[in-house]
């Protein structure tokens, strides 16, 4: 059967649907107290870019691949400080040991499928080996996170290839990013409905230090869902173990949180901690099956590959100013996950499995009953 590839690059669209769309802050739904940046997505941070590749075969295939790039300079000879936190670890995410051990990253990131990490880990490889200036590196960290797609996709199958990843990288644009059923959250499942990508930020006021978080998420996880503290789970019935103790709420949850904030790894470890803590304010459980974890990065300096003297003048943010950070960080992290479930639409996957929207209407009917939509 016929290939359809649908390719998304960051402010344009793949189809009609997907503009009708809204996010919840169109919907009258404010999740959070800090002001959001102009495209309220992960790209708010100067520099950074989102490109995405969704595959949709025939009755079978619903997958894809989701590309960030930090900056768009050689990654690899200015890496960006970086830490990963795990908050489960079920999960095949590659390249975590060396960002752990040095604090740095040195390829973009990619999302996709559990079975695809070797593909995308082959494809930042190659990315990385043609780049100028790199023709002497015999040594790359590739990082590729993943959620499994397998209820909605042929995940066996294996239908990602190293061309569509290198796509998502060359296509990866600044400005307004694409959500719900684009990219690595082709076939996910969040809460019992249909998931995906989802992304958002804060700015902070200049008395705060006029930072900006931005966070993106691949949302394929369970637990009981609520929205701005309001249960909707509970209210429409929908949530993990109600009916038996069965493995319903497994699944994972990738988080990835940009900042241009002076941060060295260890602050950006306590910034990734918080960052799991929005993932509970949405209701998730981080259940026995789920790999959920959070890679996050700052802008705000680059370090070489190769040293030219052995120490390095960085001005860093003091730790007594890193609060705001934590909450911009927790409070994108929630908005991204409910943004990602609002945008997302309808999908039948392989073997007829079928995951419905979350029913938007009913949950503004919910929302306006707990006096959470103005």
């Amino acid at each position: 059967m016929k290939l359809v590839l649908l390719t998304l690059a960051f402010g344009l669209l793949s189809t009609q649907s997907t503009f009708s769309q809204k996010r919840p802050r169109e919907l009258g739904i404010k999740i959070g107290v800090l002001p959001v940046g102009t495209h309220n997505a992960i790209t708010d941070v100067a520099g950074v870019k989102v490109g995405q590749v969704t595959l949709i075969q025939g009755a079978d295939v619903r997958t894809g691949v989701t590309a960030i790039l930090p900056h768009e300079s050689n990654l690899f000879q200015q890496k960006v400080p970086t830490a990963i936190y795990i908050g489960n670890g079920f999960g095949k995410l590659a390249g975590y040991t060396q960002v752990e051990e040095l604090g740095t990253l040195e390829t973009p990131l990619v999302l996709t499928n559990t079975l695809s990490v070797p593909t995308a880990t082959d494809a930042l490889i190659d990315w990385t080996l043609n780049g100028a200036g790199n023709q002497q590196v015999r040594s790359v960290n590739p990082v590729v996170g993943e959620t499994n797609d397998g209820y909605l996709n042929d995940i066996r199958g294996r239908q990602i290839r190293k061309e569509h990843v290198l796509e998502a990288l060359q296509k990866a644009q600044s400005g307004a990013v694409a959500e719900g059923n684009v990219g690595a959250g082709t076939g996910t499942v969040c809460f019992g409905w249909k998931g995906g990508i989802g992304t958002s930020s804060r700015k902070l006021p200049e008395k705060l230090g006029g930072y900006t978080v931005g966070v993106l998420v691949q949302t394929n996880f369970g637990g009981v869902l609520q929205i701005d503290g309001v249960p909707v789970g509970e209210e429409l019935g929908k949530y993990s173990f109600k009916e038996s103790l069965d493995k319903s709420s497994d699944g994972s949850c990738m988080m990835v949180v940009a900042t241009d904030a002076p941060l060295d790894a260890r602050n950006l470890k306590r910034l990734a901690k918080r960052v799991f803590m929005g993932l509970a304010r949405t209701g998730g459980i981080a259940s026995n099956g789920s790999g959920d974890y959070v890679i996050a990065f700052s802008t705000a300096y680059r370090i070489p590959h190769e040293a030219n003297q052995p120490t390095a003048p960085i001005t860093l943010l003091h730790n007594d100013y890193v609060s705001p950070l934590f909450l911009a960080a927790i409070e994108a992290t929630e908005e991204a996950i409910i943004n990602s479930l609002f945008m997302a639409e309808t999908t039948t996957g392989t073997q007829g499995h079928k995951v419905e929207a979350l029913p938007k209407q009913k949950v503004l009917e919910l929302m306006k009953q707990y006096g959470r939509v103005k």
